[in-house]
This record gives C-alpha cells, sequence and structure tokens, in this order.
C-alpha cells in the first residue's frame, strides 16, 4: 500500500496541471488516457477548472482493445485514418487547446504482432495529423506527456513482484522521480528543478558550438554538427503565446537539434528501447552524412528497421538531448523501460522530426525554411537512450577550442 496515496494523486495531479501543462483562464485543455487512469484523470479535470479551464475535453484508449485489434481487425483497417479523427485534432489545433497525455502501457503490448500493421497504422496517421504535431512542437500551444503505472508495466519494471505488490512500487518509484511527497509542495521542488535545468542551458547556449564528439567504451564514436543559429532548451519553454510549460514530467534534459546531413560516425544504445509496444535491446546506428546507412540489433532489429524506413526523414537525427548519468531517476537504479523515465536518465538522440523552437525563430518558418535551417522533417520521433558512466562528450566551438562537455557520464560545468 503507497502511504498517503491519495494525497500525493492529488499533488501529481495539481502538479500536471499547474506546472506542465499551465492551463489558463479561458482555455480547453484535452486530457488522453487509457480507462485505468481514470482517478488521476478526473483529478487532473478538477484541476483544469480550478486554472479557470472554459471546458475540458478527456478522451480515453484501452490496452486490451489495442491489441485486440492489432491483432485481429481486417488489414485494410491499418491503411486507414478516419476523418472524424482528423475532424478532432483538426478541432483542437484551431482551438489551441493545451494537451494532456499519458504514459503507462505495457511495454510488451504489441508483442507479436506483424510490425506491418504497425508500420501501416503510422503511416495512415502521419499526414493527417502532421499540422497538429508540427504545432505542438513548434509551441503553438502548451503540452506535457506524464505517467500512470498499470501492473503490466509494473510487473515488467519489478519482474520478482506480482499485481498490486507491483502496481505500489511503481507508483512510489512515480512520485519520488516527480518529487512528489504528499505535502503539496511538489509545484514549489519542480520550479527550483526547472531553474538548475536553465542555468545549463544558458551555458551552453554561451558556447554556441559547432559540433559534439561523442565516445564510450561500448563502441560510441560519434561526431554531431549542430545549426549555426541552434538553441539548448530544457526543463521548462514557452508557447508562441508566451506561456511557460513542462513538456515531459519527469524530465532532467537538455535539448537541441543536430544539423540534418551533419552526423557521422556509430552510436550504441545503452538502454533497451520501448517502441509500438515491444523491446529492442542492444542496437547500434552507423551515420554518415546525417544519414542511418546500417542498424543492427540482437533484439527487434526488424522493427528498428521498418521504424527508420516510415519516410525518409526517419533515417535522420531530430534530437540531441544530454542528460547526466548521475541524475534522479538514475539514481533509482530502476530500468522502466519507458521513454518518459529512461530518456531522462540517459544521454539520448531521437530520429526523425526535429522541433522547430531548437533554431532561433523555427517557429515562424515553413518547411523549406526549416530544412534550410538544417532541422529534420518527419513523421517520427523516436528516443533511443545513449548515455553511459563513461561517456565523454567535447564541444568544438567556431574558433576551433575543444570543450568538455561531459566527464565520466556527467556535465563537466
Amino acid at each position: 500500500m503507497v502511504s498517503n496515496f491519495d494525497a500525493k494523486l492529488s499533488e501529481y495531479a495539481r502538479l500536471l496541471v499547474e506546472v506542465g501543462l499551465n492551463v489558463q483562464p479561458g482555455q480547453t485543455p484535452s486530457i488522453e488516457g487509457n480507462v485505468e487512469y481514470v482517478p488521476l484523470m478526473r483529478r487532473c479535470v478538477s484541476a483544469c477548472f480550478d486554472c479557470g479551464a472554459r471546458n475540458v475535453v478527456p478522451y480515453f484508449g484501452d490496452d486490451f482493445t489495442t491489441r485486440e485489434t492489432f491483432l485481429r481487425a481486417d488489414e485494410a483497417v491499418f491503411g486507414e485514418y478516419p476523418s472524424y479523427m482528423k475532424a478532432r485534432v483538426d478541432w483542437f489545433l484551431e482551438q489551441k487547446s493545451p494537451r494532456l497525455s499519458f504514459s503507462g502501457s505495457n511495454p510488451e503490448l504489441l508483442k507479436d504482432v506483424d510490425p506491418a500493421r504497425i508500420q501501416a497504422r503510422r503511416r495512415a496517421s502521419g499526414p493527417p495529423t502532421k499540422p497538429y504535431f508540427d504545432a505542438m512542437q513548434a509551441g503553438k500551444f502548451q503540452w506535457c506527456v506524464g505517467a500512470h503505472p498499470t501492473v503490466s508495466w509494473a510487473e515488467k519494471v519489478f519482474p520478482d513482484k506480482k499485481g498490486e505488490e507491483a502496481l505500489d512500487a511503481l507508483w512510489e518509484a512515480v512520485f519520488s522521480v516527480c518529487r512528489i511527497t504528499g505535502d503539496g509542495k511538489a509545484v514549489e521542488r519542480w520550479r527550483e528543478a526547472v531553474s538548475a535545468i536553465s542555468r545549463r542551458s544558458r551555458v551552453l547556449n554561451d558556447y554556441n558550438f559547432a559540433s559534439l564528439h561523442y565516445t564510450n567504451a561500448l563502441g560510441t564514436d560519434l561526431t554531431i554538427l549542430l545549426p549555426e543559429n541552434h538553441v539548448w532548451a530544457g526543463g521548462s519553454e514557452k508557447s508562441v503565446a508566451g506561456v511557460e510549460f513542462i513538456a515531459n514530467i519527469p524530465t532532467e534534459e537538455i535539448f537541441t537539434a543536430p544539423l540534418r546531413n551533419g552526423v557521422d560516425g556509430r552510436v550504441h544504445s545503452s538502454m533497451p528501447l520501448a517502441m509500438d509496444g515491444n523491446l529492442i535491446k542492444d542496437f547500434y546506428f552507423d551515420f554518415k552524412d546525417g544519414r542511418i546507412v546500417d542498424v543492427h540489433a540482437k533484439q527487434g532489429e526488424e522493427l528498428l528497421r521498418r521504424a527508420i524506413e516510415l519516410d525518409e526523414g526517419a533515417r535522420y537525427l531530430g534530437e540531441v538531448a544530454l542528460v547526466p548519468y548521475d541524475s534522479p531517476i538514475r539514481n533509482t537504479g530502476i530500468l522502466f523501460y519507458n521513454t518518459l523515465f529512461d530518456e531522462n536518465a540517459s544521454c539520448h538522440l531521437a530520429f526523425g522530426q526535429a522541433y522547430a523552437a531548437c533554431v532561433r525563430g523555427g517557429e515562424d518558418m515553413d518547411e523549406e525554411a526549416q530544412k534550410a535551417a538544417g532541422l529534420n522533417r518527419s513523421m517520427t520521433h523516436v528516443d533511443f537512450m545513449v548515455g553511459t558512466r563513461d561517456l565523454s562528450i567535447v564541444g568544438t566551438t567556431h574558433d576551433g577550442r575543444e570543450i568538455p562537455v561531459f566527464v565520466d557520464g556527467n556535465f563537466a560545468f
């Protein structure tokens, strides 16, 4: 039994709505999650109205239905994207509605599902929803991703525990890394943490590196060029309307975009990747002129290959993120099998779409201008972890100075 659970759950809801989403009076946020998340989602609905929301629109999914659909629905279903679903996202885009969503599904929900079905669904949903997700990544409205433990996820994280015992253990871990204690002060603690992350972002922006060089004992030897007008961000960000929000809770990362054609070498994963309801383990990518030219994985290689073949941009990087090895999530000693958490325990990269705000003025650029600025464009964005205890990252400035950024897995400053 989690101690003081109700108080912690209410504190968590307040954190997600007041700090993560930062709902403003008169807005109509959407809240998306599985039917298992109802107690937390209801608290979030109340917190939105407490902030002055005009209305709140919930949307519920169901893991059982999702798996049954992928296993048993007619093949043609996966190449379709119904017009009513497009109308829904178009309406939210028109309203610039803040979006709160939750991560918590079984990491192996779609195990044994035909990968072609998963890829077909991605390809069908990508173009109709692209304007919405482009706007989201450009900060046209606030958005936040939180987490909700489930038994299936908890039993994967804690294989020695079953049922409610595993679920309680995962709730305790989630509350801990989200700085939730039940005393009602998580909002204040998060504002302090964001301030510390922002300080390091300013240091990186002052250096204005031309490139970063990654090496470690796994065999990573990767050089990443950065766009001339790149911007490091982290902790919180601001919407186009000037509203501060936190896109991920928890978050420990500072991130920017690589130069699309400026990545060369090999990078090894340091953690399993949970993607499309499957686990991919022990993999590496080889890059030449920004493009992934080879991939190998001990588990899930076919899934990974299909993921980078979704469109041309899927073979290029869209994000470079720095997270110290000695971080709150890593220090739990827990492998969460969930990107929201594992990416904040490790330096990571992402193949696919770049965030427009990672270059100065990028939010106001059209696609061609973003490409000209060095940003990658894609229907996908998949984070994978590369940080290790011995990771070295050396930044080279435009005048040729080499500055240690990471030494033995942690920031050098």
